[in-house]
């Protein structure tokens, strides 16, 4: 049996925050066997900690949010996926704040950081969740498949209707060194259509080529040259591994996803673990 992991060095990250824009500070560090992944605001009072787990989910609009008592944080999805692909099932993240850093919005530097920490294997055996019974359902455009399976795959589709990029495709055994290679480095993306509302709803407020790629008019504009011809795919893929980590433990299962996003990420992990409920 694999046994459960930490953290072996911690690690710091600092930088802007994708949604609020206030300068962000996040550390993670080792953590005893069956804790779980915390988040931890060390900037309010009593420093309040919040599960990373599926029913602390309490906002799903453009990335993944927690809330437990006094405690919230925002878009962890890109945490929680490097997290989850290179096997930490315990770590502590401490934040000044209630958002991480956006990095150039892939996951590429939490996950170079967490693995060049290294890692603690621990005594407990290594918790797998499975559903025990296909899981189908659809919601605004969205259709989600799960079954059982004795690793995590997963089958995406995104579809954007342009001739240029339109439909993608990726189909993936997600284990820690095809995470590496063909996942983490994916970026984040937003319509330019939505721009001007999700600013008035107070997000992307810290957005700009730096961390994103922007679709307009059948194209993409980035900073730099698409990281994969397929790069929008990818970065769906990346979410799904993070938001799946809220099951609360490593996942196994097969997954065929059309045109997935939070809202049905976080539904699939949530009917996961009402099978064990």
């Amino acid at each position: 049996m694999n046994k459960q992991q930490t953290i072996k060095s911690e690690v710091s990250f600092s930088g802007i925050a994708l949604h609020t824009g206030a300068r962000a500070s996040l550390t993670i560090k080792s953590a005893p066997e069956n804790t779980g992944i915390i988040f931890k605001r060390i900037d309010l009072p009593g420093a309040p900690e919040v599960k990373a787990i599926a029913t602390n989910v309490v906002d799903v609009r453009r990335g993944t949010t927690l809330a437990s008592g006094e405690g919230k944080v925002y878009t962890v999805e890109h945490v929680m996926a490097p997290l989850h692909a290179l096997n930490i099932d315990n770590a502590i993240i401490e934040m000044d704040g209630m958002e991480p850093p956006i990095s150039d919005g892939s996951a590429l530097e939490y996950f170079t950081a967490i693995k060049d920490a290294g890692t603690i294997v621990q005594d407990a055996e290594a918790q797998y969740i499975s559903p025990r019974e296909p899981i189908f359902f659809e919601y605004n455009g969205t259709k989600m498949f799960c079954r059982p399976a004795d690793e995590l795959r997963i089958d995406c589709v995104t579809d954007f209707n342009s001739k240029d990029f339109g439909t993608q495709y990726m189909d993936i055994v997600i284990d820690t060194e095809s995470f590496e290679n063909e996942v983490c480095s994916a970026r984040t993306f937003v319509e330019y259509k939505d721009l001007g509302m999700l600013l008035q709803m107070g997000l992307c407020q810290g957005g700009s080529l730096d961390n994103a790629a922007i679709i307009h008019n059948g194209a993409i504009v980035c900073k730099e040259s698409l990281r994969f011809h397929n790069e929008i795919v990818r970065h769906k893929v990346l979410d799904l591994v993070g938001d799946l980590y809220l099951c609360g433990c490593r996942v196994n299962a097969h997954i065929i996803a059309i045109k997935p996003g939070h809202p049905t990420n976080v539904q699939l992990a949530q009917l996961i673990m009402k099978q064990y409920s």
